[in-house]
């Protein structure tokens, strides 16, 4: 039995994963995942990265597709988390496309489009700093 993959395969992960938000099932991975925390999460993106990395230099095709896959997963995790949909994503890959070409990635002296506001100054300052 074959299945159609969905239009848009992230927004359903997405949408998914904020039901699963609002009423974690007791065996539910991604429910344990979000239970442990927005740094857990990003963790989990930065690991799953590394894992895409190191298959690509080892030349394993099949295994970038699996760990990409996971990667994405963990990512729309800590989209979710963060109340960021998809479409923003895509929205600012379009923004991009729009202004520099498909192929392009934002220049590091581009303003990014959301910047995020500064920590206050309270975290500002190093252990053992006086104030």
């Amino acid at each position: 039995m074959t299945h159609d993959i969905d239009p848009d395969p992230l927004r359903t992960l997405y949408d998914a994963v904020l039901a699963l938000r609002q009423q974690p099932p007791d065996n539910s991975r991604t429910a344990r995942l979000m239970a442990q925390g927005r740094a857990r999460m990003a963790r989990k993106v930065g690991e799953e990265a590394i894992e895409v990395a190191i298959e690509a230099m080892r030349d394993d095709r099949g295994a970038v597709v699996m760990e990409s896959a996971d990667l994405l997963y963990n990512l729309v995790v800590l989209l979710a988390d963060l109340g960021i949909p998809p479409d923003e994503v895509m929205a600012e890959l379009r923004r991009r496309e729009q202004a520099f070409g498909i192929a392009e990635k934002l220049p590091k002296t581009e303003e990014p489009a959301a910047a995020a506001p500064a920590p206050p100054p309270s975290q500002k300052r190093r252990k053992g700093a006086k104030g």
